[in-house]
C-alpha cells in the first residue's frame, strides 16, 4: 500500500525532526471519526510495529452532545485493528454552546475549542497518558497561519508539539508533514472508514473559507503548495522586522528587546547564568533589558487570564533602586495599554519590582 507507506515515512521524518515519541510513552489519540483522526489511529498502530522505542496508544473520543453522534461504528472499526476506543461523556459542551449561541450565529467555535482542550487534558490525566496526539496535518497548519494573519494580525500557527506545564501533558501532531490529499489517498487505499462530523458548524467556519482561498491560490500558483509547507520551518530565510524591535524607555537610555532569535536566546542565557536565574518554564514572555546597546538584565511575565499578568522573574547585572522603579513603571504602563483593569502579580523571583 503505497500511500500508507508514504504516510508512515512522513510520520517517521516528523518524529526524527520534532522528537515526538519516547520509551514508555502512553499516547492518547484524539479521535473525531473524520478521515484525519481515523488515518492517524491506523498509521500510529502501524508505526508502533517498527518504531525503535516502545510506546502505548489509547484512542479516545469525546461525546460532546451533538445531535446524531454515534461512536459505535468508530469503536467497531478500531477494534478490528486491535484498538479499544474509549468514549468519554462530555455532553455538557453542546448545552453550554447552545446557551452561548447568539441569534442568527453559529455555535461559538472558540468556546468549544477551549472546553474540548480542558476535557482532553482531564481525560489524559485520568488515563495516565503523558502525551496527546492530534490529527492536524500540514494543510491545517497553513490554514491556521492564514487565519492568524488575516484575522489576528500575527504570523503564527500551531506547533508540531507543545508541552502544557500545568497539565503536565505534551501535545504532538504526527501528521504535521502530511498533505490532506495524501490522507484521502491512504484512507481509500487502506479501506479506512471515516464518518461525517455532527458539529452543526461543519462547512460554515472560517477554516472552510481558508480552504477555499488556498485552493484558488494553488490553482493559480501551483508551486505555492510546496513553498507554504517549506516556509513553516525555513528559519534560515525568515526575515521580518520584529527582529529589530526594542521598546524604548524615553530619556533613560534603556529598552526592552523580546527574546526572538537564537542570538537573543544566547544573550539571555548568558545573563541568566550571571544572575543565577535558571528556569525551564514555557509560556513566558521573555525580554532582555538593554542600556543603549549593552544587555544589563532580563524580565519575563506570563498571562494567567485576560486580566491577570504575573511578573515571573527579573534581574539586573548591577542593582539600582532607581532603575527598578523606572522599569516597574514602564512595564505596568505598557501592559495597561492592552489590559484594563490590570491585575499584576509579582513573583518572588522578581521581588525587586515590588
Amino acid at each position: 500500500m503505497k500511500s500508507i507507506r508514504t504516510i508512515l515515512g512522513l510520520i517517521r521524518k516528523a518524529d526524527q525532526k520534532f522528537d515526538f515519541f519516547h520509551e514508555k510513552d502512553k499516547v492518547m489519540i484524539g479521535i473525531s471519526g473524520g478521515k484525519d483522526s481515523m488515518l492517524l489511529a491506523y498509521a500510529l498502530k502501524q508505526y508502533q510495529a517498527f518504531k525503535a522505542v516502545n510506546f502505548s496508544i489509547v484512542p479516545v473520543i469525546l461525546d460532546l452532545g451533538f445531535p446524531g453522534f454515534d461512536a459505535a461504528p468508530i469503536k467497531e472499526y478500531l477494534s478490528t485493528i486491535g484498538m479499544d476506543l474509549k468514549v468519554i461523556d462530555s455532553k455538557d459542551v453542546y448545552k453550554i454552546l447552545k446557551a452561548q449561541q447568539k441569534d442568527g450565529k453559529h455555535l461559538p467555535c472558540s468556546i468549544c475549542s477551549r472546553m474540548k482542550k480542558a476535557a482532553i487534558n482531564k481525560v489524559a490525566n485520568e488515563l495516565g497518558c503523558n502525551k496527546v496526539a492530534f490529527a492536524h496535518h500540514g494543510d491545517d497548519a497553513v490554514e491556521t497561519l492564514f487565519m492568524n494573519e488575516i484575522y489576528g494580525g500575527r504570523v503564527a500557527t500551531f506547533q508540531p508539539k507543545m508541552f502544557l506545564e500545568r497539565a503536565k501533558i505534551e501535545f504532538v501532531r504526527p501528521l504535521i508533514l502530511v498533505h490532506e490529499s495524501e490522507i484521502i489517498k491512504a484512507c481509500k487505499e487502506g479501506n479506512i472508514p471515516f464518518f461525517p462530523s455532527h458539529c452543526p458548524n461543519e462547512g460554515i467556519t472560517t477554516r472552510s473559507e481558508m480552504k477555499e482561498l488556498l485552493h484558488h491560490i494553488y490553482e493559480k500558483y501551483p508551486a505555492a503548495k510546496k513553498n507554504f509547507f517549506l516556509m513553516m520551518e525555513n528559519y534560515e530565510q525568515e526575515q521580518l522586522y520584529y527582529h529589530d524591535i526594542f521598546y524604548k524607555i524615553e530619556r533613560k537610555d534603556m529598552s526592552f528587546k523580546p527574546v526572538i532569535t537564537a542570538k537573543d536566546a544566547r544573550v539571555e542565557n548568558e545573563l541568566r547564568v550571571k544572575l543565577n536565574l535558571i528556569n525551564n518554564d514555557e509560556g513566558l514572555n521573555r525580554y532582555i533589558i538593554y542600556n543603549l546597546d549593552k544587555p544589563i538584565g532580563i524580565i519575563s511575565f506570563i498571562h494567567h487570564d485576560e486580566l491577570t499578568v504575573e511578573i515571573y522573574e527579573y534581574g539586573l547585572i548591577r542593582k539600582s533602586q532607581n532603575r527598578d522603579k523606572i522599569i516597574a513603571k514602564f512595564v505596568k504602563s505598557n501592559l495597561e495599554r492592552n489590559i484594563y483593569p490590570l491585575k499584576l502579580i509579582i513573583n518572588r523571583k522578581a521581588k525587586e519590582l515590588r
